[in-house]
């Protein structure tokens, strides 16, 4: 995935919940404390930015695959079998670190496959966060095969102290060259040593709708659907849906154009990313009886 905006989404939350807890209470719904408020937006980017980088590690796993088959150009083999070489997994490799197992099952070119990702009782990754436990993921194609599909599995995972479960599903639906894929979480639970946590469910598809004729990536734009709820045992509930589709591009740091309703219990406030397009870090923060212009984090 070259682009990802689930972090900033999950970090206006902080903006939107602050605004939400000053509004009156109607008495039927959870009250939202400003240090509630900044607690859930925390947890809730902690937790976008962990599923995201599930994705891309499968995402990551799929690309190596098709490399981990070739040996000088050739499809390595081992006697007449083909086989995939571990030690090709570069960009997996890159985003873990050098004490994590990696394993396909079966190790040659066929489907369906599965890699697994074993971080074992600890392992501190290159980006200085402690992983344990395994991720699973189960190939039916290749990934990069319109129509392919990618389970991913969580079995005793944790980052840091928070466990993670779900299962993700990717499913491309690329076509005429452009990239476009869906992920859905379903199960999904993070939970932390001092009691708190919450269920997670939610969809994203994510659309190329600009630079797939070029081999860079720096003129590509994507267009992201979001639809994500987050339930926490204290009874607040929070909803994300992309009333109209966010998009950003990937030489811009922030979301350009598009709608992103949130809804605390009963509370809607929207984000409006303005209608132009235009790189930069302005939007709008909409709610029933205001609006304030923020500055996008």
């Amino acid at each position: 995935m070259k682009c990802r905006i689930s972090a900033a989404i999950a970090m206006l939350l902080l903006m939107a919940l602050s605004i939400g807890s000053c509004k009156k209470d109607d008495g039927a719904q959870t009250p939202v404390s400003d240090t509630e408020a900044q607690t859930i937006s925390q947890e809730d980017a902690a937790a976008e930015g962990e599923y995201d980088d599930i994705t891309e590690m499968g995402l990551a796993a799929g690309a190596d695959l098709q490399t981990g088959a070739v040996d000088n150009g050739r499809i390595a083999t081992d006697g007449n079998t083909a086989r995939i070489r571990i030690d090709l997994f570069v960009n997996l490799a890159l985003k873990l670190g050098p004490c994590v197992t990696i394993t396909a099952e079966p190790n040659d070119t066929t489907f369906p496959k599965t890699v697994t990702v074993n971080y074992g009782d600890g392992c501190i990754c290159r980006d200085g966060k402690l992983r344990k436990g395994k991720v699973i993921l189960n190939f039916a194609a290749p990934i990069r095969k319109s129509g392919a599909v990618l389970t991913i599995t969580l079995q005793d995972y944790y980052v840091n102290r928070a466990h993670i479960e779900g299962v993700k599903t990717i499913t491309n639906l690329s076509a005429n060259g452009a990239v476009k894929y869906s992920v859905k979480i379903s199960g999904g639970k993070v939970a932390w040593p001092n009691g708190r946590g919450f269920t997670y469910e939610g969809t994203k598809t994510v659309t190329q709708i600009e630079g797939a004729a070029t081999a860079t990536c720096a003129d590509d734009v994507y267009s992201t659907e979001v639809n994500t709820t987050i339930k926490y045992a204290n009874g607040i509930n929070v909803t994300k849906n992309s009333e109209t589709p966010l998009i950003k591009a990937v030489a811009c740091h922030w979301i350009a154009k598009g709608k992103l309703k949130i809804t605390i219990n009963n509370r809607v406030l929207y984000v409006d990313f303005g209608t132009t397009a235009d790189c930069d870090d302005s939007a709008l923060l909409i709610w029933a009886n205001g609006q304030v212009g923020i500055t996008l984090p």
